[in-house]
């Protein structure tokens, strides 16, 4: 295991607020996803700005830091770091009862918690069955075999006790013993009971209560359900019974009382559960096949932005338990994240800034792979027309692979290596659609990628040599884009600027409620929330205006923006106005720091020495490095 992500683990561990912060930690395909005792203790700018983290987000209740395809690297580091500062994973939620959580937020939270950490068995298990069909459909291997058989058996063994790696997942995220509830999805699935379902005889206990004859291996909501409901009564009993007896009559007790319920009550409600999605799957298969999949080709890029995706997934996990295919879930998640891959792969052949073609050109292949975070956040979100080219394509691709039905027979990582999955059925039929699909995706996205390329970054396209501004030997001068009060930067109540994290400046305390542009040059940066623009000067320095602390959790609120990214900007010019006086009443710091980013150019950044500054007053001098 190679040592490179260290630094990067300890940095983001110390920056949530260390371990005495940290109530659980797991990770998914890209993300670290830790649920904090305390979100405000975490730095999240300060995690944000470090190298190998393109994004920071609070979706569903967790604090999640995107990596990219290393994640598992990083997480392994970041466990060990964990361990070496004490961390036990005992610790409990503080429940702050002024901290109020949306109902969505607490949806979202639970099923991708338990969900998340059973994806790698769930996608490993579905490339055992898709190598497995594939063999099978070119004849190299007979059903009737006895090699058929084991691998089929391997395959199949993640699926067949899914209850039983719900039943965990779904305990330890309420905090219950996940080996008991383990044990009780056992019940469910164990070989005796499926012999008596078989058999089809009415099942009773004691003559009078009756236990009806369902399946429940592959099965996803009975389970669940069950431990929903062993949660309480298993605290219950911890709570009555005395300590010295806890270890063996708790146990004992629990495993008759949810055996039973399980079996008589919860499992059968849980599975007419499953059938009403069955009858839903079915109706839109039969009415409206085209929409699933179009609607999620186009927007579910938009759901990965926010971290929202997660809570979707288990309506694959439901179709394939339920009909033995998914043609709800899986074609649109494919030919988005195929369409948001190939967006970023166009802008990185199509552009003539080498970093931008670095970036591109790698998180493009790795959007093609599956993983899409990368390119949506270092490329697509910032520039908008690919995200726009990507979502299109995947539209287009989700629309022919609704029509035609399109299923996927297993599941797993949702990217090129995934069409294998649509072999299944004894016929090559769906693999043929989902590959049309894609191809469909593939050339609409990189058509209108390359005309949108053409219209948003014309300049580029005829002037590549004038892509990189070349830094002046002259001292530059910046205007205070707001009206204030001078405050140090070391004074920011704010980590990541008090520290010089993102650079050199100085901070503003508004007066006023307009930010104007310090110095003409190119908005190369607007974030979606208005609460922080950054500005390339003529010359070549990088400016970051920062409005307020944490603002961003204003999700745009009393901001109003008056250009947009990419447009030139002359000195003096109105960029953002800003209501300071709403700000505060909900609660926010209006410290405005103005920093120059890459002031590792520069030999010295001196700032204002008064105490209050107007728009038209020198806030920042840049000095050049001595030649």
């Amino acid at each position: 295991m190679s040592d490179q992500y260290k630094d990067l683990a300890k940095q983001i561990v110390d920056n949530v607020g260390g371990v005495d912060n940290i109530d659980s930690l797991h990770h998914c395909q890209t993300r670290l996803r830790f649920k904090l005792k305390d979100n405000d203790k975490a730095n999240q700018e300060a995690i944000a700005a470090l190298e190998d983290v393109p994004k920071v987000l609070i979706n569903g209740g967790m604090f999640q830091v995107v990596i990219g395809m290393n994640v598992g690297e990083v997480n392994e580091e970041v466990e060990k770091y964990m361990k070496e500062k004490g961390f036990t994973g005992s610790g409990s939620v503080d429940n702050n009862p002024t901290e109020k959580k949306k109902p969505l937020d607490v949806v979202a939270d639970f099923v991708s918690s338990i969900f998340s950490p059973i994806i790698p068995a769930l996608a490993g298990a579905g490339m055992v069955k898709a190598l497995l069909a594939i063999l099978v459909t070119f004849n190299l291997v007979d059903t009737a075999n006895q090699t058929y058989i084991i691998i089929n058996m391997i395959g199949d063994a993640t699926f067949a006790f899914l209850p039983i790696l719900l039943a965990f997942t779904t305990a330890q995220k309420l905090k219950i013993n996940p080996y008991l509830a383990a044990v009780v999805a056992g019940i469910m699935v164990h070989a005796t009971w499926g012999t008596l379902v078989a058999a089809g005889e009415p099942v009773d206990l004691f003559g009078f209560l009756p236990l009806y004859l369902v399946r429940y291996t592959s099965s996803v909501i009975p389970v669940i359900l069950v431990v929903l409901v062993q949660a309480p009564i298993e605290k219950f009993l911890n709570k009555i019974v005395p300590k010295a007896l806890r270890l063996v009559f708790v146990p004992m007790i629990l495993f008759l009382i949810m055996g039973v319920l399980a079996l008589s009550i919860i499992g059968p409600a849980g599975d007419y559960i499953g059938t009403v999605f069955t009858f839903a799957f079915t109706w839109l298969s039969d009415n409206v096949s085209w929409a699933p999949a179009m609607v999620m080709g186009g927007l579910y890029s938009l759901l990965v932005i926010f971290g929202l995706h997660h809570g979707l997934a288990p309506l694959g996990f439901v179709s394939l338990a339920q009909l033995g295919y998914d043609a709800v879930f899986g074609p649109g998640v494919l030919v988005a994240n195929v369409g948001q891959g190939t967006a970023t792969l166009m802008v990185g052949l199509l552009s003539k800034n080498s970093k931008t073609k670095q970036i591109a050109t790698s998180a493009g292949i790795t959007g093609l792979m599956g993983i899409t975070e990368p390119a949506l956040y270092g490329v697509n979100v910032p520039k908008k027309y690919p995200l726009i080219a990507g979502c299109i394509g995947g539209a287009l691709g989700g629309l022919f692979a609704g029509i035609t039905g399109t299923r996927r027979f297993a599941t797993g990582s949702s990217g090129l290596p995934a069409i294998v999955m649509y072999i299944g059925d004894d016929t090559m039929r769906f693999f043929y659609q989902i590959l049309i699909s894609v191809t469909i995706t593939i050339v609409v996205t990189a058509v209108v990628t390359v005309v949108l390329f053409k219209k948003y970054e014309k300049d580029s396209v005829e002037n590549a040599d004038a892509q990189e501004p070349i830094m002046t030997n002259q001292e530059v001068s910046i205007l205070s884009p707001v009206a204030g009060k001078i405050i140090p930067l070391s004074e920011v109540k704010d980590q990541v600027f008090s520290e010089g994290i993102l650079g050199k400046g100085v901070a503003v305390e508004p007066t006023s409620n307009e930010i104007y542009a310090p110095v003409s040059g190119t908005v190369t940066t607007l974030f979606p929330t208005k609460h922080a623009i950054g500005i390339t000067s003529e010359d070549g320095t990088e400016i970051l205006i920062h409005i307020g602390l944490e603002t961003v959790e204003l999700k745009g609120d009393f901001f109003e923006a008056h250009v947009k990214q990419g447009d030139q900007v002359t000195q003096g010019q109105l960029l953002i106005t800003a209501d300071f006086d709403q700000i505060k009443q909900a609660g926010y710091i209006i410290q405005t720091p103005v920093v120059i980013t890459n002031s590792q150019e520069y030999r010295e950044v001196e700032f204002s020495q008064d105490k209050t500054i107007t728009t038209d007053d020198i806030l920042l001098s840049a000095l050049p490095k001595l030649s």
